[in-house]
């Protein structure tokens, strides 16, 4: 196939719009991403390009008609929906009727909203249980990835998009209506999987509104439990989550936005933090690897288990983000699982993603956040060092997209294992830091000093594969969740006496602990005039990302050459 120069518009550089960028790139073909901004903007930019294609991985906005009408390069859009599906609530429908198959459909862009002819599909099982962010990262990012490979294939052999045809029967897909909180609400007196699903279906945006402790929140990040009480009440606190009493049993929400006043603006913060005024009487429950290491609860953020010479600890805390707290209890965690007698200690994080580092929106939240963002990044620091002293061999299981702090932290580790087609971005720059987490010592043992360089100051993404030949990943295992967990256990068993790893052995005897504090006491250094004095404005880049600020231009960074004539910001 011969190389194409094309554009990828995009609402934002999101997990999907980098995987694609990154797969373009590999397939030889030079993509250049166009951040939407405004119409007349983003119309200047595309037509004085000179790009064959444009495509849409993550598209918020309409296509312009400029764009769409200019027949010599098509807007390709990709939809994460069957053919057929129109409208922008997709996935918020799929998981709310209990849809048992879904898929991605690229079609091309006309006057229309996702009317146009069809370009290429993929259908894939859906199973029950799933989040709209853990769906959307994963079975819907890999549909999109084949749509985006056909699209390529068929543009270049001059294939013609077929029209959509609803009284074709093979199309099941139907307009659907953007859904309104009318349609997500849900009373406590409702059985609570019925609850749990509703709040999956708003995963991410825009939340569900409920009413709570007296208060109206929009509510994230639900987990079942068995207990029960009266609908509607806060019966016991986990950690940063409340347990909420439901028509028949529970669910723990982890996290909540306050409805907002007429012009103001709120965030999601942990719900723990939200309602603390109000749970000075409710009984707070401590599972903790500490007093219970292998509790039986069905809500752990932290777990524990053992099997064979593997101690495996896993992490799951939403979006990634770990507070100055989880850091402190994944800490303790760390301890008592060093302390065990296991030969392997095996970290890895949850389904959906791995972990991007400190937590920007309980910093933001905070009375004073470059204090908060001061003990988040020691405390994330400490539990890095945890790793680097550990007596036992230390395997990361990386088992979703990472970044930052949460690159360094699996990097810590002897080992790191990677979930096929991940995402990875191993920089801080982009957030006005330097850096911490000990990525002066444990990136350039992985890649070297020069490539070090590289990558933290590039600001771009990297592929699982791209790591692996980086040196920063040692082997790559399966896509699937489960199975990659299953492949995770076993390698994680066999590394001790792999001859593979006799290097890692070897490393791991002669580490330099006086060099390690040297590097923490540097990074230190660096980062209070970060944090505490803003040299590099990362209280205004805080401020943007937790606020969701749109942004006014695209990163020069994701501008290839051929593009230059594209408005571009620093």
């Amino acid at each position: 196939m011969r190389p194409l120069k094309i554009i990828l518009l995009t609402s934002a550089f999101n997990g999907l719009t980098q995987r694609a960028w990154l797969e373009l790139r590999q397939a030889g073909h030079s993509p250049s991403v166009v951040l939407f901004t405004n119409e007349n903007s983003v119309c200047e930019q595309i037509e004085n390009s000179g790009a064959d294609l444009v495509i849409c991985p993550f598209l918020k906005d309409r296509v312009p008609q400029a764009l769409w009408s200019n027949p010599e390069r098509p807007v390709v859009i990709i939809h994460p929906g069957i053919v057929g599906d129109r409208g922008a609530s997709a996935l918020d429908w799929a998981i709310t009727q209990e849809m048992t198959r879904w898929g991605v459909t690229a079609l091309q862009a006309v006057e229309e909203m996702d009317a146009g002819p069809v370009w290429a599909s993929c259908e894939f099982n859906l199973p029950p249980g799933l989040r709209k962010s853990e769906l959307y990262n994963g079975r819907v990012s890999d549909a999109a990835i084949i749509c985006i490979r056909e699209v390529l294939e068929k543009f270049v052999d001059g294939f013609t998009p077929v029209a959509l045809d609803y009284r074709d029967a093979k199309v099941r897909g139907r307009l659907q209506p953007n859904m309104k909180q009318a349609d997500r609400s849900f009373a406590w007196h409702d059985c609570a999987r019925f609850i749990k699903r509703c709040i999956d279906a708003a995963d991410g945006q825009p939340g569900v509104l409920a009413s709570l402790a007296g208060g109206q929140f929009y509510v994230y990040d639900a987990h079942l439990d068995s207990r029960s009480g009266r609908p509607g009440e806060i019966i016991a606190v986990h950690d940063d989550a409340v347990l909420v009493a439901t028509g028949d049993h529970s669910v723990w929400i982890g996290t909540l936005r306050r409805k907002p006043q007429p012009g103001e603006e709120t965030f999601k913060q942990p719900a723990r933090h939200l309602l603390i005024d109000q749970l000075a009487d409710v009984p707070t429950l401590d599972w903790s690897i500490a007093r219970q290491p292998f509790s039986a609860e069905a809500y752990q953020p932290i777990r524990y288990r053992e099997s064979g010479k593997v101690g495996e600890l896993t992490f799951e805390f939403y979006n990634g983000a770990m507070s100055t707290e989880q850091c402190q209890r994944l800490l303790e965690a760390l301890r008592l699982a060093k302390s065990r007698d296991t030969q392997v200690l095996l970290i890895k994080g949850g389904r959906s993603s791995f972990s991007n580092g400190v937590h920007l929106n309980v910093i933001q939240a905070a009375q004073d956040p470059g204090a908060e963002a001061w003990a988040n990044i020691q405390a994330i620091d400490d539990v890095c060092a945890e790793l680097l002293s550990a007596r036992q061999w230390v395997v990361s299981g990386v088992t979703g997209n990472a970044g930052a702090g949460g690159v360094m932290l699996a990097l810590a580790a002897d080992i790191v294992f990677a979930r096929a087609d991940i995402v990875l971005n191993p920089h801080y720059k982009s957030m006005g830091l330097y850096g911490s987490e000990y990525w002066t010592y444990s990136l350039p043992r992985a890649v070297g000093p020069a490539m070090a360089e590289q990558l933290t100051q590039a600001c771009l993404p990297v592929s699982a594969l791209q790591a692996l030949q980086l040196g920063m990943v040692q082997e790559i295992g399966p896509r699937c969740p489960d199975e990659f967990a299953l492949w995770l256990l076993q390698r994680a068993n066999a590394v001790v006496h792999d001859p593979v790893y006799a290097a890692v052995r070897e490393r791991k005897a002669r580490v330099d602990h006086v060099l390690v504090g040297q590097c923490r006491e540097r990074e230190l250094a660096e980062m209070r005039d970060d944090l505490l004095h803003d040299r590099n404005q990362f209280a205004e880049k805080c401020r943007s990302f937790v606020y969701k600020r749109k942004v006014c231009g695209t990163p020069v960074r994701l501008v290839a050459d051929w593009a230059r004539s594209v408005e571009v910001v620093s």
